[in-house]
């Protein structure tokens, strides 16, 4: 059983909540059913697991989008740890183009977030060693690999800065703007 309710401020997003079923040695979750997605509207078929680890708080991967013969919706979740969940609109048509949202996921909440295609995702880790994982509807193809500058000033984001600085790949570094980003979606 799953509990679905669409994002606030981008309503195409969906944050999920899985039931906990608790006792006295913890508890048991069914973390993924396809005939409850189903039921829940997310038709969704995915083909990959992927499965991040980052050591450090403050680690940031995005913001990620794979270009539209490769799109990918991708189901996120925080295994262990916390981060600070991103998704932006990058549909040019949308009436939320540029527009972003925030989600904390942990361990402790055991929330769940649905990125559909046509939004850049990223996250960045609240504390140390954060695992996360993620389901993703198509495999990846670094031919489609695109991205969106984490800083651009004009998403504004407020990502949690710890004291010693942001940790990012190089790649991410060096990611366009929104405005100069290849292959958004109509």
């Amino acid at each position: 059983m799953i509990d679905v309710q669409p994002d606030a401020t981008l309503p195409e997003v969906l944050l999920i909540r899985p039931v906990r079923h608790k006792d006295v040695r913890g508890w048991f979750s069914e973390i993924y059913n396809e005939s409850a997605f189903q039921d829940a509207g997310i038709g969704t078929h995915f083909v990959q697991d992927n499965l991040s680890y980052s050591i450090e708080p403050g680690t940031l991967r995005g913001l990620h989008y794979q270009a539209a013969s490769f799109a990918q919706a991708k189901l996120m979740r925080c295994a262990r740890g916390s981060i600070l969940d991103i998704v932006v609109d990058i549909r040019k048509s949308s009436p939320n183009f540029g527009k972003h949202t925030r989600i904390e996921l942990s361990r402790e909440n055991g929330l769940f977030v649905f990125v559909p295609e046509g939004f850049a995702h990223g996250f960045c880790t609240l504390e140390k060693a954060c695992e996360v994982g993620y389901k993703v509807s198509a495999p990846y193809s670094q031919a489609h690999d695109r991205g969106i500058a984490f800083n651009d000033p004009a998403l504004a984001i407020d990502w949690p800065v710890p004291p010693g600085g942001l940790t990012l790949s190089e790649k991410d570094r060096n990611l366009p703007s929104l405005a100069n980003a290849k292959d958004l979606f109509e």
